[in-house]
């Protein structure tokens, strides 16, 4: 359990997620959020609100687990290259793409395999590796995947998408194997199949922010 003064995300059943004691959170302008010492999140996708929730999970009848299965397979897969190897798991995934950017020639999920860490410096491949927000990928260096943090604020509200936590815990099983509660990310449209955790799921809907 969570020590109650310390940051900490809290699931409603069937409601929103409570945020405690968050000391830093940016919204899906890249602007600072005033933090609360309790915060009320929309995870329905539809409070006009948003990022908080305005009660309107109640009239859409909003669950906290979803029928549909979560995309992707709970496997964590190996990438070798270059003289370090890129840990995968899909379940874990939220289709942020940070690694794509940072590292488009070693991330290309075009090609098969989609990850080829000999074909960036290894810099450039834990650079990508820290920035993803869910925890889906650890670099492997001298034996042991470690979970790079990106150090960025506890909350970030991603534009028409999830939210990114770090150094927040939560009570809740961990979305995937490999998966870390030192960063992860939370479904914010009410779509996702592995909820509370984002499977990635607003992107193939087209989820925007001013959807109510």
């Amino acid at each position: 359990m969570s020590d109650e003064k310390s940051p900490h995300i809290v699931e409603n059943e069937n409601g929103p997620l409570s945020a405690r004691h968050i000391d830093t959170m940016v919204g899906s302008d890249g602007a600072e959020i005033d933090t609360k010492p309790n915060m009320s999140l929309c995870r329905c996708g539809r409070s006009k609100d948003k990022p908080f929730c305005d009660g309107t999970h109640r009239e859409a009848g909003f669950l906290s687990r979803s029928e549909k299965e979560p995309s992707g397979k709970d496997k964590l897969y190996q990438f070798e290259g270059n003289g370090v190897t890129v840990h995968y798991n899909p379940r874990v995934c939220s289709h942020a793409a940070q690694c794509i950017a940072r590292a488009p020639d070693a991330f290309d999920p075009d090609r098969r395999p989609w990850i080829k860490p000999e074909n960036a410096d290894p810099a450039v491949i834990e650079a990508a590796v820290r920035a993803c927000p869910s925890g889906a990928l650890m670099l492997e260096t001298k034996g042991d995947a470690q979970q790079l943090l990106p150090g960025r604020a506890q909350i970030t509200v991603e534009k028409n998408g999830p939210y990114w936590v770090e150094g927040a815990s939560i009570d809740v099983d961990l979305p995937g194997e490999g998966a870390t509660r030192d960063k992860y990310v939370l479904c914010r449209c009410g779509l996702s199949g592995n909820k509370p955790y984002c499977d990635g799921s607003h992107a193939g809907a087209n989820w925007k922010d001013d959807n109510s």
